[in-house]
């Protein structure tokens, strides 16, 4: 049954980076971003599946062992195995997540490793496993939105996920008010900037999917729509695609900007452009000939507040 509610944003999480003193050693990692920023607008599931399965703290170290073409989960010294059990508990525990609109898991765990996790053989380890919690929860909910405690330091990829959970989240309060072709038309309408600037291809498939959905079941249309675009979201917005959205936004104001601001607009863009200033300030030019200047389908794109401004997520970008 879902738990899903429309007025807030609910975020799975390893228990561990909200401070409980959950990890093998008796310790904590907790994230001053996760805590002191993300919480002002996400509430938080926690969850620490080596404890959940009754492992005690502190307890023995687990990590992922290779044995054969199967990957176990044991304790360092080999004395305990606990594979079934914390697979048996994953697919009960993410099977659950139809209201999350993202998860952030602690890096290099076995349990909640996103990726790069230690897999131990007779030669050594290799950073190539997956945690196991971690993988099954992401192949149950492919299309949440996740991302690592480490990686979160990188302003990209903190601009991205976040990005990424808001638009998720968007789209299951439109699921709850009941999915129609034209409501999902409009939905795309407010994010085709947006998409542009992280996967113009995405931008261009969908379009085109929508364009051809007349004959397409709606179950089918929604399906396809939503992994279309959470896929596309996924990759980065580089500078290049944000100065090609830049541009186009600034097409919207050529009847009704003197030649002095449409210079002033188009320097802007040019200096983000050449890495010169940072994305703000071409878009804090454009939301103030907004304001002056009102135009309603321009005001409706996601591209302009992707996430709360006081985030300050594209400060760095």
């Amino acid at each position: 049954m879902s738990a899903f509610h429309s007025d807030k944003i609910q975020v799975g999480i390893s228990a561990c980076l909200l401070g409980e003193k959950v990890r093998f050693d008796g310790g904590h990692k907790r994230s001053e971003f996760v805590e002191n920023d993300l919480r002002r607008y996400f509430t938080y599931l926690p969850v620490c599946p080596e404890v959940a399965i009754g492992l005690g703290v502190p307890r023995k170290a687990i990590r992922l062992v290779r044995r054969d073409d199967n990957i176990r989960v044991e304790a360092s010294d080999g004395s305990i195995d606990v594979t079934e059990k914390l697979t048996a508990f994953s697919k009960a525990k993410t099977a659950q997540f139809d209201f999350l609109s993202g998860y952030i898991f602690c890096a290099k765990s076995p349990s909640c490793g996103m990726e790069r996790v230690r897999v131990y053989t007779n030669e050594g380890a290799a950073k190539e496993g997956v945690g196991l919690y971690a993988r099954i929860l992401m192949e149950q909910n492919p299309l949440l939105p996740v991302e690592e405690d480490g990686r979160l330091c990188d302003p990209i990829l903190r601009e991205n996920f976040v990005t990424r959970v808001y638009a998720y989240h968007d789209w299951q309060q439109l699921q709850a008010t009941g999915l129609t072709r034209g409501k999902i038309i409009s939905f795309h309408s407010r994010y085709k900037y947006l998409l542009f600037a992280h996967h113009p291809s995405s931008y261009s498939l969908l379009g085109k999917l929508l364009g051809d959905s007349v004959s397409m079941p709606l179950d089918q249309l929604a399906e396809r729509y939503i992994s279309g675009l959470m896929q596309g979201l996924k990759n980065k917005a580089t500078r290049k695609g944000h100065t090609n959205v830049l541009q186009h936004l600034q097409g919207y104001f050529k009847k009704t900007l003197s030649l002095e601001q449409k210079a002033e607009l188009h320097h802007l863009i040019d200096k983000y452009r050449r890495g010169l200033v940072p994305l703000m300030s071409p878009m804090t030019l454009i939301q103030h000939y907004l304001r002056e200047y009102p135009n309603p389908y321009l005001s409706s794109q996601v591209y302009l507040n992707p996430h709360p401004e006081d985030l300050a997520l594209r400060y760095s970008l």
